[in-house]
């Protein structure tokens, strides 16, 4: 297995339409920074956001999860209340190859304020807009900014297709688009 290089990913994108839309190099200009790196895909996050409350629940609870958990949002900065959590999606559509891997981490630019970004590997075979959660560990509000940078995907290249990717078995969460709350 290895991980796949700023041209690996460009290629992928441009031929197999694996990132959608695709920033071909980094960008900063005043914002978190997103697109192409080294050995990674910096994601943005959309500005449809999914704020979670404790109004109406007593239990969270991920087999009978209730939307009314949430309270939604579509705005340019978010405020993630303190020791909490928010639901957003990136701005990117991913097609992941059958023998591509896509582990997720948090940009440091948000670490080290306390916001944690949290997404489960992208598997082989599976499309859609990824669902992101931010985790405010601080006892104070935090903000996220839409359309910047939120998390960092690196590609890892298996040696051969797995025997059943995401899409062969018809996994749950295949062609999401905008936020996805939990699914049984």
């Amino acid at each position: 297995m290895s991980v796949l290089s700023d041209k690996w990913i460009k290629k992928l994108s441009l031929e197999k339409n694996m990132i959608s839309p695709f920033v071909d190099k980094q960008e900063r200009k005043g914002n978190i920074s997103y697109g192409l790196s080294s050995f990674g895909y910096d994601v943005r996050v959309a500005d449809q956001f999914k704020v979670f409350t404790d109004v109406h629940t007593q239990i969270v609870d991920p087999k009978n999860f209730k939307k009314e958990s949430f309270i939604e949002k579509n705005v340019k900065e978010c405020i993630i209340p303190p020791n909490s959590f928010v639901l957003a999606s990136t701005v990117e559509y991913f097609k992941i190859p059958d023998d591509i891997l896509v582990i997720c981490l948090g940009k440091s630019t948000y670490a080290r304020c306390g916001i944690i970004v949290n997404v489960t590997p992208l598997e082989p075979g599976w499309e859609g807009n990824v669902t992101l959660e931010f985790s405010n560990t601080t006892p104070l509000p935090a903000k996220i900014y839409s359309n910047e940078g939120a998390a960092q995907f690196i590609f890892l290249k298996g040696i051969e297709r797995p025997e059943i990717t995401y899409s062969d078995r018809k996994g749950k969460y295949m062609n999401q688009k905008g936020v996805t709350l939990p699914k049984i």
